[in-house]
C-alpha cells in the first residue's frame, strides 16, 4: 500500500484515499504531519470529517454483523448429527429409501430448528450490540465533540485520558506524563512511556514512542493526538483481520463435545455387538448393517442441538427483556455458573452519583481556600466539559459541578504543569502561580491515607476529623501543597514534604434497590464480596446499610504481606477488599478461582480491567470505560445486580432443562436399544425394523423439543450445576437397564399372552418404547414427586400427549401397511397401561435412592476447563472490542 501523502481533496469522495503511517508519521515533524494530513491543530470540520468518512469508511476492524452462513455452519458441527448423516447416505444407497427419508427429516427438524432459534437470537444480539457505544473526544470545528469511534477519520485530532482505549493510530501533539500498555502489540508487560520528539528512520515500532496505536490502553497521563490511520489500516486493524475471529470453547460447549463422544463410543459399541451377533447367526448382511445403523441412530439425543439452541435462544430472548447483553449465547450458561461473585461499591451498590458535599480544615471547619486547592488539582475543566466522561476522574467532576461562586475561587491561578492521576499513586499533582504570587506552588490532592504519609506535622485533630468522616460512610480526599520557587516540571520528588491543607467531603448513597438485589443473590447461593479503592471504612458503612453481612476486611497493604496460600484462606472468609490496587483486585479473583469456585467479577473501570480478564465471567456495563466494556463476557444495560441475579438464574435454568433431555435421553434410548440389540440375538426376527426404531426415535425427540419451556424447580436455582460425564454415565447404567427390564416384560407379554408374529411383536413394543420413552420425561425433569410436587409447564404436558397419540394413529392409518404395523387387541392397551404405571412407580423408588448417593466427577472434570478459560482470557487481549462494530 502506498503511503504517500492523503489526497484528501479528491472530488471522488467514494474513493478511499491511502492512509499515513505509524513510520512516516514518527520520522516528520509534527507540523509537517498536519500538513500532510491537510488538518490542523485545531482538528476538521464536520463537513470535511463527513467527507473523508464516506472515503475511508467507519473506523472498524470487524463488524457484529450477523451471519446466516456461519450460523449454519455451527449447526453442523455436532458428532451426532454427523452419525445421522452417514446413517441416511448408507441408507439410500443401500436401497432402503424409507430410512433415508425418516433420517433425513430428523437432520432437517434439527438443523432448521437450531438454525432458526440461534439466528433469531443472533440478530437480538445484535440490536442489543447496537446499544453499546465506544465514544471519542475530538476537536470538530474548533470545539470538543463527543463523537462514535466508528466516525473516526485521518486528520481527526482526539484527546486521550486515563483508561481509554485508543480508537485508531495517532501521532502525539501533546504529552502529559502518558503511558500505554502495547502488550497485545508488543508483548512487553510495562507500560510504553511517550513522548514527542521525532524519531530517527527505521524505528522499529516498539520504539515509536511519538505515536499511540489501536486498541492500546491509557495507563497513566494525558495527550492529544491527530489520527493517521483507522480501520484495517492502522497497525492492529492488520494483525486483526489477519487473525480470524474464531472463539474458544466454554465450559457449556466442552461439556455438550463430551457427552456427544460419549454417546459415539456407545453407539460403535452396540452396532459392532449387532453386527456380529447378526452375522454369526447368518442373517442377511444389509438387513443387519440397517439395523445396527438404526440402534446407533437410536441411541443418540438426535435432537439435542436443537434442544440447546431453543433454550439458548429463549435465554437471550428473556435477557434481552432485561437489558442483559452477552457477547456470545454460550455466555449465557457461564453466568449460571457463578458461586461467587466480586464487584466494585461504586455505581452498584451505591447510586454512583458523587456529588460534593464540603471543604473542611484538617480541624473540621468549613474554608473555601481547600476547595480552591482541590479545584486547581484536577485534570478536568469545565470549559472541557466533553471530557468529564468514563475515562475521567468522578469526584473531579462533581468539584466542577459546584456552583459558579465556587469556580470562581481559582480566577486569575494559572496551571503550569499537571502530573496525572494514577492507580499506583493514586494523587494527582497540579504545578500553580496565583493572580499575586512570586512564586509557584504544588498542590497534590489524593487518597488521604497515601497523601498524610506525605504530609509534615499531620495534629491529631486532622485524624480524628478525617475518621469521622469515614464512620459517616463519606468519601474523602485529602488536599495539600507547598511553595516550589523555581520549579517549572513537577516529579515524584516534589509530591513528598507537603503541608496538609485538608479535606474534600463527597457522597455517594446506597442504592435503594441494592438490598433487594443482595437478597436474590444470597438466594441463589452466590456469596457476594466487595473490591474497593475506596476506604475500609466507608465500605463497611455501606455493607451494613444494604445488609450484606460481613465475613471481614482485608486491605490492599495486609494482600501484598500475603503468600498464595494465605491469601487463598482469608480470601475465602472476606467480604470486602479495600484500598485495593487493579492487580490486587486480579490476584484474588485468581486465587478464589483456584479454590474450584466459579468467579464472576462486576466491575466498570480502567482499574477493573485486570479482573475482569481473571474472573470466569466479566461483567461490566455500557457506560463502563472501553476497557472495562471490552474485558467483559456480559454487559450490562443497567448497573442493576437484580439484573445479574436475572442472568444467573436464567442461566442455570438453560442448564437444568439441558440436562433434562440429556438424562432422559441417554437411559431410555441406552435401554431401548438395549432391548433390541438383545432381543435380536435370541428373536427369529428383528424386533424392530431399522425404519420403526427411526420413526419411534423421530416421534419422541420432537415431544420434547417444548422442554426449553419447562419449569425449574427452585433447589435447582439455588447453586451451579456442572456437565459431569461420570453422573451422566452412572444415569444411563441405572435408569437404562430399569427401561429394558419393561421392555423384556413387553417382549413377554407379547409372546406369551398374545403369541405374536413379527407385525404384532414390533407394533406392540412400538407403542410401548413410546410411551415409556416419553412419559419418564415427568419423571426424570424433578427430584420431587412429578405433578404433585412439581408441575411441569403445559406446552410439555401437550407436546407427550400429541406424540403419544400420533405414534398409537400410525398403527391403524393408511400408511401402517408400508411401516410394518398392525392393529393392536384392545387388551394390549390395558396391559400396556399396568406396565406404565408400574415402570413409572419403580422409576421413582430408583430415583430416590439414585439421589441419595452422590457421584463426584472424575478427577479430570474437577478441572474445571483450566486450559479452555487461558485461552478465553487471552481471546480477550487479542479482541481490541473498543474498534467500533457496525451492523
Amino acid at each position: 500500500m502506498s503511503r504517500s501523502a492523503l489526497p484528501v481533496t479528491s472530488a471522488d469522495p467514494s474513493k478511499a484515499p491511502d492512509e499515513y503511517g505509524a513510520a512516516e508519521a514518527s520520522i516528520a515533524e509534527f507540523a509537517d504531519v498536519l500538513a500532510l494530513l491537510d488538518t490542523t491543530s485545531a482538528g476538521l470540520t464536520s463537513a470535511e470529517a463527513s467527507r473523508r468518512l464516506a472515503g475511508y469508511g467507519p473506523n472498524a476492524v470487524r463488524s457484529h454483523r450477523v451471519s446466516a452462513a456461519a450460523v449454519l455452519a455451527r449447526q453442523l458441527k455436532s458428532a451426532i448429527l454427523a452419525l445421522l448423516a452417514v446413517t441416511a447416505a448408507i441408507s439410500f444407497f443401500l436401497g432402503d429409501r424409507n430410512d433415508a427419508v425418516i433420517i433425513g427429516i430428523i437432520l432437517t427438524a434439527s438443523i432448521g430448528l437450531g438454525f432458526t432459534n440461534e439466528y433469531r437470537a443472533e440478530r437480538a444480539s445484535a440490536a442489543l450490540h447496537s446499544q453499546v457505544r465506544h465514544t471519542a473526544v475530538t476537536l470538530r470545528d474548533g470545539f470538543a465533540t463527543e463523537v462514535d469511534v466508528a466516525d473516526l477519520v485521518p486528520g481527526d485530532v482526539l484527546r486521550l485520558t486515563l483508561g481509554s482505549v485508543v480508537p485508531a493510530d495517532l501521532r502525539l501533539v501533546a504529552v502529559n506524563g502518558l503511558e500505554c500498555d502495547e502488550s497485545m502489540l508488543s508483548g512487553e508487560s510495562l507500560p510504553a512511556p511517550k513522548s514527542l520528539s521525532p524519531l530517527p528512520p527505521g524505528s522499529a515500532q516498539a520504539d515509536l514512542v511519538n505515536c499511540a496505536f489501536m486498541g492500546t490502553v491509557v495507563r497513566a497521563g494525558t495527550a492529544d493526538g491527530v489520527v493517521i490511520a483507522t480501520g484495517n489500516h492502522a497497525e492492529f486493524g492488520r494483525i486483526a483481520a489477519a487473525l480470524g475471529q474464531k472463539h474458544p470453547e466454554t465450559d457449556f460447549q466442552i461439556g455438550l463435545r463430551k457427552f456427544s463422544m460419549l454417546l459415539l463410543k456407545v453407539a460403535l459399541a452396540l452396532v459392532s455387538m449387532i453386527l456380529i451377533i447378526n452375522l454369526v447367526l447368518e442373517r442377511p448382511v444389509i438387513e443387519s448393517l440397517l439395523f445396527a445403523l438404526a440402534i446407533a441412530v437410536g441411541i443418540t439425543p438426535q435432537l439435542l442441538p436443537a434442544v440447546v439452541s431453543s433454550s439458548l435462544a429463549s435465554g437471550s430472548r428473556q435477557l434481552a427483556k432485561h437489558k442483559v447483553l452477552v457477547k456470545r449465547l454460550v455466555c449465557i450458561e457461564d453466568l449460571g455458573d457463578l458461586d461467587v461473585l466480586v464487584t466494585d461499591k461504586t455505581g452498584t451498590l451505591t447510586n454512583g452519583q458523587i456529588t460534593f458535599t464540603h471543604a473542611l480544615t484538617p480541624d473540621g471547619l468549613a474554608d473555601d481556600r481547600v476547595l480552591r486547592y482541590g479545584l486547581l488539582a484536577t485534570e478536568s475543566r469545565p470549559e472541557r466539559a466533553a471530557q468529564i466522561g468514563p475515562g475521567a476522574n468522578p469526584m473531579d467532576a462533581a468539584l466542577w459541578q459546584a456552583s459558579d461562586s465556587e469556580r470562581g475561587l481559582v480566577a486569575g491561578f494559572t496551571t503550569l504543569g499537571i502530573r496525572p492521576f494514577d492507580h499506583e499513586r493514586r494523587m494527582t499533582s497540579a504545578l500553580v502561580r496565583g493572580p499575586s504570587a512570586s512564586s509557584p506552588e504544588v498542590v497534590v490532592k489524593g487518597a488521604p491515607e497515601v497523601l498524610l504519609d506525605r504530609c509534615l506535622d499531620v495534629s491529631t485533630a486532622a485524624h480524628r476529623t478525617l475518621a469521622a468522616l469515614f464512620a459517616d460512610g463519606s468519601r474523602v480526599v485529602a488536599v495539600a501543597a507547598k511553595s516550589a520557587p523555581g520549579l517549572t516540571q513537577i516529579t515524584a520528588e516534589d509530591e513528598a514534604t507537603l503541608t496538609l491543607v485538608g479535606f474534600l467531603v463527597f457522597l455517594d448513597e446506597p442504592k435503594a434497590a441494592a438490598k433487594a438485589s443482595l437478597k436474590e443473590l444470597n438466594a441463589l447461593g452466590i456469596a457476594v464480596k466487595v473490591a474497593t479503592g475506596d476506604n475500609a471504612q466507608v465500605a463497611e458503612k455501606v455493607c451494613r446499610d444494604l445488609g450484606l453481612d460481613s465475613g471481614g476486611t482485608l486491605l490492599g497493604a495486609e494482600i501484598d504481606a500475603m503468600d498464595d496460600q494465605s491469601l487463598i484462606e482469608n480470601a475465602q472468609l472476606a467480604t470486602i477488599f479495600a484500598r485495593v490496587s487493579p492487580e490486587q483486585k486480579a490476584r484474588v479473583v485468581r486465587l478464589l478461582r483456584r479454590r474450584g469456585r466459579a468467579v464472576g467479577f462486576l466491575g466498570d473501570g480502567v482499574n477493573d480491567a485486570l479482573a475482569l480478564h481473571a474472573a470466569d465471567v466479566g461483567i461490566s456495563v455500557d457506560t463502563a470505560t472501553d476497557v472495562a466494556k471490552d474485558a467483559a463476557d456480559v454487559l450490562l444495560l443497567e448497573k442493576d445486580l437484580g439484573v445479574l441475579a436475572t442472568g444467573v438464574s436464567e442461566g442455570r435454568r438453560i442448564f437444568a432443562n439441558t440436562i433434562k433431555y440429556v438424562l432422559m435421553g441417554t437411559s431410555s434410548n441406552f435401554g431401548n436399544m438395549f432391548s433390541a440389540a438383545a432381543a435380536s440375538a435370541v428373536l427369529p426376527f428383528l424386533p424392530m425394523l431399522p425404519s420403526q426404531i427411526l420413526l419411534n426415535n423421530l416421534l419422541y425427540d420432537s415431544s420434547q423439543l417444548t422442554i426449553p419451556t419447562d419449569h425449574v424447580d427452585t433447589e435447582q436455582l439455588q447453586a451451579p450445576s456442572h456437565w459431569n460425564i461420570a453422573f451422566i454415565r452412572k444415569f444411563m447404567l441405572t435408569f437404562g437397564p430399569i427401561s429394558s427390564l419393561f421392555d423384556f416384560m413387553t417382549f413377554a407379554v407379547m409372546l406369551g399372552i398374545f403369541h405374536a408374529g413379527p407385525e404384532l411383536f414390533r407394533t406392540g413394543w412400538f407403542v410401548e418404547s413410546l410411551a415409556t420413552q416419553t412419559l419418564i420425561i415427568f419423571a426424570i425433569r424433578t427430584r420431587r414427586t412429578p405433578f404433585f410436587r412439581s408441575r411441569p409447564s403445559a406446552a410439555l404436558v401437550i407436546s407427550t400427549a400429541a406424540v403419544m397419540a400420533i405414534g398409537v394413529a400410525l398403527t391403524v392409518s393408511p400408511w401402517a401397511d408400508d411401516l410394518g404395523f398392525t392393529a393392536l387387541p384392545l387388551d394390549f392397551f390395558v396391559a400396556l397401561v399396568l406396565m406404565v404405571a408400574v415402570y413409572l412407580v419403580f422409576v421413582e423408588f430408583a430415583k430416590k435412592m439414585f439421589y441419595s448417593e452422590p457421584v463426584h466427577p472424575t478427577s479430570h472434570e474437577r478441572v474445571r476447563g483450566t486450559m479452555h478459560r487461558i485461552h478465553r482470557r487471552a481471546s480477550r487481549f487479542s479482541t481490541p472490542l473498543p474498534l467500533p462494530r457496525t451492523q
